[in-house]
């Protein structure tokens, strides 16, 4: 089977907006995540409104990452599936790139930054 499918890309987008409204989120790398944050014009206080605002941008046609999904290899979440979206976000006027894995009742941010102009 050639994962993941739209089903599947569907779920954990609502399982990570779930998440999310619960304030259950972790920063795999806090500090190149913040000086990000900082590139796409938003403080890392504000990720929660800013994610849910995000996540409710997204769709499955975004996706951007490997098929099968790449795994984790950050000690925190290692073996993972990682979720990789990429598109032009309103929110933020720009496209942007964001990873994600849901691990232990937690969507963990792996990255979310202006887009490289690859896939990444």
């Amino acid at each position: 089977m050639n994962r993941p499918t739209p089903k599947e890309l569907y779920n954990k987008l609502k399982e990570a907006k779930e998440t999310a409204a619960k304030e259950l989120i972790s920063i795999i790398n806090p500090v190149s995540f913040a000086a990000d944050a900082l590139d796409l014009g938003y403080l890392v206080d504000d990720i929660k409104a800013i994610l849910l605002d995000l996540l409710n941008e997204i769709n499955p046609s975004h996706y951007a990452g490997r098929k099968p999904p790449q795994r984790s290899y950050e000690d925190k979440i290692k073996g993972c599936d990682l979720f990789a979206f990429q598109w032009e976000s309103t929110l933020l006027g720009c496209d942007v790139y964001f990873k994600f894995a849901l691990d232990g009742g937690c969507l963990w941010l792996v990255s979310l930054h202006k887009s490289k102009d690859r896939r990444e």
